[in-house]
């Protein structure tokens, strides 16, 4: 297994696909990173030659924030956001969605599952 930015990526899918297995990198910037690196994006991990694999590995960590430092970056602007008591960040600190989408039904994702409120009659 090819070990890039932390992860190890599966030996026997395409690169262009692999690729795609490290946090921050989806199909079209790992097409970008391929093409800027000249490797064929239908070459098998395991074919890739050691000297590809440091290629691709230099490529993505001088350019790229992937993995870790990403996943920090996201948690540090949503901390920032609930710090300074913007809107965004009240939705977050509530648990409810942030960009505007309605929550008078649906938004079961953000809420959680349904909590019924019972009606009590009198006996």
């Amino acid at each position: 297994m090819a070990r890039i930015a932390g992860v190890d990526i599966p030996r026997e899918k395409r690169v262009e696909i692999a690729l795609t297995y490290v946090y921050g990198l989806g199909l079209p910037t790992s097409q970008k990173i391929l093409a800027q690196t000249n490797i064929n994006p239908d070459t098998r991990v395991r074919d890739l030659t050691e000297d590809q694999v440091n290629r691709l590995r230099e490529l993505i960590d001088r350019r790229y924030k992937v993995e870790g430092d990403l996943r920090r970056e996201t948690a540090l602007n949503i901390k920032r956001l609930i710090e300074i008591g913007s809107y965004r960040g009240v939705r977050h600190r509530r648990n409810l969605p942030v960009r505007g989408q309605r929550t008078k039904t649906n938004a079961r994702q953000r809420r959680g599952p349904k909590k019924t409120v019972g009606v009590r009659r009198k006996k």
